[in-house]
């Protein structure tokens, strides 16, 4: 390999690895110091590079993207506070196991805690978060320098994406010259030819391996799940995602209903035709349902054990339930990591789970489980969709439409999207609205979110970066803080040619925040909680050049055709409204933003009578 100068050679080697090891993309941000780094990348015929002009959002664009593939997208960017901005996106990669590579360009040794321009720490710069973390030496024109800078590479990648995938974090220092100037006599004439253009393929191949359980386990297991009574609970996924097929197969061999998160990638899809997947239990369990602790629930049963996949379900009253029932419960991790929040969980199995299920399924040997224990899931997630359909709401005096809810948002967009889609929704309320009243479909329908710290920040870019990475059509459902957060994230939809469609729920302010106790303390409810800002959203679609679209379902508001938007004509209007204009968009070219406007205390109350009238009727044996 001819470089003009140590730096040009080093970067060369590094990007020539990625690709070696499968690397297609990677997301660079504008600076000084990763000029060498950013030149290799755009020279190299095999990669397409994102550019992405903040470094948080760059960070969740790639983090997006590595969600819908399960490949990682390197990062480039600059020294400084530049690799700062990437720290709340490698905290979510850590958590939610998204692989994430970040190569951040560094001062050389000699200037650092010396007062230099743009020079800071940047060691470890995200602490524990990172499965590994290297300074890389200087360049040097030298075998082994080169032999080892490309061993790491290829290490780096397989970290980033191995059984327990998260962030990697690789700091790399270049002195000057930055740009592919000659420099007479700095790269030798004479280096090993495999050091300085590396192997046919990648310089190390590393082989990874999936964790499972010995014969002797695995039939123990088997045997625990021969019981009559069983759930398979699956939770948000880790990339690449839980295969259907595996799940389908064991739950034909136990009898057991799933109980499918809609990030789980089994709540929507084609198995959903021949699988007990249940997706409305947020709607009728709770802690004092479980063991027959309230009255109402007499008639409920309990499970006796419970297979636990993925990470934490995002319903709080799904874990109070499973907390409660006193079951024995297999919470199954391929890192062997702990993530029960309730401490229920009776056993730990080490496993990749969709391996581990496929092999369950043929070891079991139970008589397919109970019929009346499925029905009884069934039947109850029946009843949950009929209350949650628009002509059977509950109103505040326990009869007739409540009115447009912020649930009906979730519910109009996910009956709309084209098959195949992207749907990624926003922390706070629209992810708990997707699980409450978004049931099972057939639709290829990939439904993603952050859930690994659950913030609201990058979730434009997230989503982004996700449609990034496939045909699919792409719809983000956000509400207007996560917005705020991350406005400039949009910028990648024109810079990066991706189309989204994004559906803002803007109910100005923090509506979880009625959902907390703290709403009976106003003062500060209002002003230090929820927070109302007033913005006006129709400025940012003109900005980055979206096609805008206003509802207004508040009570007592006006619809966007000027008509009277109340008591029940209010959930017509805007259902209709909403279904027309996200219609529109989903058949038009380009990107759209689709604003509704709600009320977050009115569709919180509206949620608490639906959830009373679902659990009266499900455990109370009330009319359906």
């Amino acid at each position: 390999m001819t470089a003009p100068n140590r730096n040009t050679l080093w970067a060369r080697a590094i990007v020539d690895e990625l690709v070696a090891v499968g690397v297609d993309a990677v997301v660079v941000s504008p600076g000084s110091r990763s000029t060498p780094l950013t030149v290799a990348a755009a020279r190299h015929a095999d990669l397409h590079l994102f550019s992405q002009l903040d470094e948080r959002s760059a960070a969740y664009f790639a983090l997006g993207r590595a969600r819908r593939t399960g490949r990682v997208t390197p990062l480039i960017c600059t020294s400084g506070t530049a690799a700062a901005n990437y720290h709340p996106a490698v905290m979510e990669a850590d958590n939610a196991r998204v692989p994430l590579l970040a190569l951040t360009a560094d001062r050389p040794p000699e200037l650092r805690d010396s007062g230099a321009n743009q020079t800071a720490d940047q060691e470890k710069l995200y602490g524990d978060a990172v499965r590994l973390y290297k300074d890389l030496p200087e360049p040097a024109p030298a075998d082994r320098a080169l032999r080892s800078v490309r061993t790491t590479v290829a290490r780096a990648v397989a970290t980033a994406e191995g059984a327990d995938a998260g962030p990697v974090h690789l700091n790399v220092p270049f002195a000057k010259p930055l740009e592919p100037t000659p420099v007479e006599g700095d790269v030798p004439d004479d280096l090993d030819p495999t050091a300085a253009t590396g192997r046919d393929g990648p310089y190390v191949d590393v082989t990874p391996g999936s964790p499972e359980p010995g014969e002797t386990a695995l039939r123990e297991l088997s045997e625990a799940l021969s019981a009559d009574r069983g759930l398979i609970v699956a939770g948000p996924a880790d990339p690449p995602g839980l295969d259907p097929e595996a799940m389908t197969a064991l739950s034909h061999a136990t009898g057991y209903p799933v109980l499918a998160d809609p990030l789980s990638g089994l709540r929507f899809g084609g198995h959903t035709r021949v699988a007990p997947v249940i997706g409305a239990y947020d709607a009728y369990l709770s802690a004092t349902v479980a063991g027959g602790g309230s009255p109402a629930a007499d008639g409920w049963t309990d499970p006796e054990v419970v297979l636990r996949l993925g990470a934490s379900p995002t319903s709080k009253r799904l874990r109070k339930y499973l907390a409660g029932t006193g079951a024995d419960q297999y919470a199954v991790d391929p890192a062997g990591r702990w993530r029960e929040a309730e401490f229920a969980a009776t056993d730990l199995v080490v496993a990749e789970p969709n391996r581990l299920c496929a092999r369950l399924s043929r070891l079991v040997s139970g008589s397919g489980g109970d019929p009346a224990w499925r029905d009884q899931w069934e039947s109850a997630d029946r009843v949950a969709r009929e209350y949650h359909r628009r002509d059977r709401g509950i109103g505040g005096d326990g009869k007739g439409s409540p009115g447009f809810h912020e649930g009906d948002v979730l519910r109009v967009v996910a009956e709309a999207v084209p098959d195949p889609s992207t749907l990624f929704v926003s922390n706070s309320m629209p992810v708990r609205d997707l699980d409450r009243f978004v049931p099972p479909s057939t639709t290829n329908l990939t439904a993603l979110g952050n859930r690994g710290v659950s913030g609201i920040d990058g979730i434009v870019s997230s989503a982004l970066g996700a449609g990034s990475a496939t045909t699919d059509d792409l719809t983000l459902v956000v509400g207007d803080l996560a917005l705020y957060h991350d406005t400039n994230g949009l910028l990648a939809a024109d810079r990066c040619d991706v189309d989204v469609t994004v559906v803002l729920v803007n109910n100005d302010g923090g509506g979880i925040f009625h959902a907390l106790p703290i709403e009976s303390f106003d003062p500060p409810f209002t002003a230090e909680f929820k927070t109302p800002h007033g913005l006006a959203f129709e400025p940012v679609a003109d900005l980055h050049g979206l096609e805008y679209a206003r509802i207004d379902a508040r009570p007592d508001s006006e619809t966007t055709d000027g008509s009277a938007a109340t008591g029940g004509s209010a959930t017509a209007d805007a259902t209709g409204a909403l279904a027309e204009a996200y219609g529109r968009a989903r058949d038009a070219d380009g990107s759209h933003l689709i604003e509704v406007r709600t009320d977050a205390e009115s569709s919180h109350r509206t949620r608490e009578r639906l959830a009373a009238a679902v659990e009266r009727a499900v455990h109370g044996g009330g009319p359906a």
